[in-house]
């Protein structure tokens, strides 16, 4: 694969936009939150919860890296037929349609919620509008060929965490890896076995890391994961565990030789170099540099293996 084809990044066809109608989705149609601005404008959050929480703390339900918000700033109740949202005595307030609020208040269809300086739309059940949002949003951040984030949003979302850590002195982690001998998959079993490996191997690693670690592709093979509140020891950790992960995965390959169809057990290992965010790194640029060095080193000293 060469360089240009590297660093292209797939976005998600338009054809499963243009098949939207109310009818076809409604069964996927419930109340939903949709982010406005912040590093993840355009996402769609569906409120199938009866309790949602919303704040920089990782463990809320929205979680946004913003020094405007509290760590646990609002939460919104789902009930039976209202929508409701209340204040957690957010330092900056939480904001319904440019006013204060004082107690809990239901919301309305197409309400602006303002937390800290992040703007949200509130879409009623009956809107489909949350649903169309929801797909323009995947079109324009997921790399469709492996179901990860693609390579803008991952290094915008890097950007916000690398601001936030330098800002509040958090710990960040990434970990940056590829798959080893990837051309010669692609060069013997053909580009659609190579692109079943990439996807299962994506599937496998989402299945390990936490909901709000961000696993993007950056490059034909390469990939980085983002992990905020991330010391070094658990993100080796991580990262051993995903190598294993791999290395035991067996990827059922179907392809073709001489006009003759074949099957093909392949074992794909990964390398993986890991860094964390010091206070003398001064833009995000030297984390990534500091995890791709360690990343090579792992692939100069025989693959398939971490190296922090």
């Amino acid at each position: 694969m060469d360089k240009e084809d590297k660093d292209k990044t797939v976005i998600a066809s338009e054809t499963k936009l243009k098949k939207l109608t109310p009818k076809q989705n409604k069964e996927h149609m419930v109340a939903c939150l949709v982010q406005y601005t912040g590093g993840g404008a355009g996402k769609r959050y569906s409120l199938v919860k009866k309790e949602n929480l919303i704040g920089r703390d990782p463990a809320c339900f929205i979680t946004i890296s913003d020094l405007s918000v509290s760590r646990k700033h609002a939460k919104i109740y789902v009930g039976t037929d209202t929508v409701s949202v209340e204040d957690l005595e957010s330092i900056n307030g939480t904001f319904i349609n440019n006013i204060k609020i004082k107690k809990k208040i239901a919301l309305k269809d197409q309400d602006m919620i303002r937390i800290g300086v992040v703007l949200f739309k509130f879409f009623s059940q009956e809107n489909i509008d949350g649903y169309i949002q929801d797909k323009v949003y995947k079109m324009a951040t997921i790399d469709s060929g492996t179901q990860t984030y693609n390579k803008q949003y991952t290094l915008e979302a890097l950007e916000t965490q690398f601001l936030l850590a330098k800002r509040s002195n958090k710990k960040l982690c990434l970990i940056y890896y590829d798959l080893d001998h990837f051309k010669t998959v692609n060069d013997t079993y053909g580009h659609a076995a190579g692109d079943q490996v990439l996807l299962e191997s994506a599937s496998n690693i989402k299945k390990i890391i936490r909901k709000n670690d961000i696993l993007g592709r950056v490059g034909g093979e390469e990939f980085m994961i983002i992990l905020p509140d991330f010391d070094i020891q658990k993100a080796v950790e991580l990262a051993e565990s995903i190598r294993k992960v791999c290395e035991g995965f067996v990827h059922t390959l179907n392809y073709k030789e001489n006009d003759v169809e074949k099957t093909f057990d392949l074992k794909q290992t990964i390398s993986l170099g890991v860094s964390c965010y010091i206070k003398s790194m001064e833009t995000t640029n030297d984390l990534i540099q500091d995890a791709d060095k360690k990343l090579y080193i792992s692939k100069g000293s025989g693959r398939n293996k971490v190296t922090s």
